[in-house]
């Protein structure tokens, strides 16, 4: 949001909850950094500075606030009305790009998105007002002073997770945002009886409205046998921890607007990945108030929206994963698919022995490349488009990352045999978290938006759908989950002239 100080300031009066994770208030004359929602007496605007990021603030000297916690606001939607090359060097920075100080740095960072160190440097200066390394910094203690409130992990073992190269430099961080060393802020958390040692739990906090019950619907007819689970409210799966096998259970908190992640066994190693992959699965990075604000303004979409005002795409634990999904559903049911993703699983699958429902690792790429898949069901043509895609990934020749953007994603994944808009489309949306991929094809949005003569054509859908940019996979969901709404609610289409 743009910093209109005026308008941060009446949101910090009013603690408007809408406001919260949009931007932080440095306080000069306590040298502390607070939320809008902070229940300390609001200070005066004319010792207030306003900062787009929590990492900006901690980078301009100021320590977290101790009764509201910044650490713990929603993540901020930073592409919100920001760059896209920004948004998508978050993305990456989240997923751990600027962890490992070996891999080149921001130099590495600024190549893989296609532009200049400087460049990118002074994007980050505009939109957030913070350096790319003082955001991997402020995500590095974040996550730590999550891990030392919500489990009992040792210290140590919370530095290396966290992403620091040794326990001193992790005091050091620590104290200088806190005010504290990290033993002293453990002591303070009532919550340390409650933490279980064969379990890590980590609360991930989202800006609501969230429709948690239509994603777990969304995701339970789509979840692979054997690998994922979803029934009384809580999605489950299974996924590699370093060289064993583990499992992680999503639900949603009550009275709080938060999701549990429960990883077992407890292991500190894997934790960033973890909670990064549920993040991207349930799309807790989404601002729903200014999505919803944008698609509102459609007179198509605007009752969709308030039928459903916290609807979110579901993403994929991991982007392989689902581009496995989107090439064995081309031209099959939805339900179809889930079959005969049960059969690659059981074929290619490791078998582990965790739960009575949960029995297979997801195969790795080589090994769905390698493997004989005569008999599962699949067309041949279908066989060898997935092997090619498997084989891609497992020699580099294909990397599921949308680093460089949306078209360039599609371009390469299209230029792979068997793979064609609607998949490629598809695997960016839900794999890769792309918030303006559109399946401009897809026969259910094509029915959607129908006029009572039959589908539109896909012509007449992408026109419609540029009113919808930046935020077109938001309107997919939106579309696809309105034809199970009363017909009051659904849309009215719009106008098919053009033909296919």
């Amino acid at each position: 949001m743009h910093l209109d100080d005026a308008t941060c300031y009446r949101a910090m009066r009013t603690r408007d909850r809408r406001f919260d994770g949009r931007f932080f208030i440095g306080v000069r004359t306590t040298g502390i950094y607070c939320r809008p929602v902070c229940p300390a007496r609001p200070p005066k605007l004319e010792n207030i500075t306003f900062y787009a990021c929590a990492a900006a603030a901690e980078a301009a000297g100021f320590r977290a606030c101790k009764r509201c916690r910044p650490e713990t606001a929603p993540g901020t939607p930073a592409w919100v009305g920001s760059s896209a090359v920004v948004a998508r060097a978050l993305r990456l920075i989240g997923a751990g790009a600027l962890d490992d100080e070996d891999a080149g740095g921001i130099d590495a960072l600024a190549a893989r998105l296609g532009i200049g160190e400087r460049q990118l440097r002074r994007l980050f200066e505009q939109h957030l007002g913070a350096a790319p390394g003082a955001v991997a910094r402020a995500q590095r203690l974040h996550f730590a002073r999550a891990l030392i409130d919500d489990t009992a992990l040792p210290m140590g073992e919370i530095a290396f997770a966290a992403g620091y190269r040794s326990v001193r430099q992790f005091n050091h961080a620590m104290r200088a945002s806190f005010g504290s060393p990290p033993r002293d802020l453990r002591r303070t958390r009532a919550a340390a009886a409650a933490r279980s040692a064969d379990a890590l739990s980590i609360r991930l906090p989202y800006r609501p409205p969230l429709d948690w019950r239509t994603m777990l619907d969304f995701l339970a007819v789509r979840a692979t046998p054997g690998v994922e689970s979803v029934r009384d409210g809580v999605y489950r799966r299974t996924l590699r921890v370093g060289d064993s096998a583990g499992w992680i259970e999503m639900r949603a908190l009550p009275d709080e607007a938060a999701l549990c992640v429960q990883l077992r066994p407890a292991d500190g190693r894997a934790a960033l990945a973890v909670v990064e992959a549920a993040r991207r699965l349930a799309d807790l990075g989404a601002d729903p108030h200014a999505i919803g604000t944008h698609l509102r303004s459609d007179a198509v979409l605007s009752p969709l929206v308030a039928a459903r005002p916290g609807l979110r795409v579901p993403g994929a634990w991991d982007p392989f994963e689902l581009a496995v999904r989107a090439v064995v559903g081309q031209q099959v049911t939805v339900r179809g698919a889930t079959t005969l993703m049960g059969r690659l699983v059981e074929r290619c699958g490791e078998r582990v022995d965790l739960a009575a429902d949960l029995t297979h690792l997801f195969p790795k790429p080589a090994t769905l490349a390698a493997a004989d898949l005569s008999g599962v069901g699949m067309p041949g043509a279908r066989i060898a488009a997935l092997q090619g895609l498997a084989a891609a990934v497992a020699d580099g020749r294909v990397q599921l990352d949308a680093a460089r953007g949306l078209d360039d994603v599609v371009a390469r994944l299209t230029a792979l045999p068997g793979i064609g808009e609607w998949t490629a489309q598809y695997i960016a949306m839900r794999g890769l978290g792309e918030p303006d991929a559109f399946p401009h094809g897809d026969l259910g949005l094509r029915a959607a938006l129908g006029n009572g003569a039959g589908p539109l054509s896909t012509k007449a859908l992408s026109s419609a759908a540029e009113a919808w940019r930046p935020w077109r996979a938001y309107a997919a969901m939106h579309l696809w989950n309105s034809l199970a709404l009363p017909a009051n609610l659904r849309s009215k289409g719009v106008s098919d002239d053009s033909g296919d």
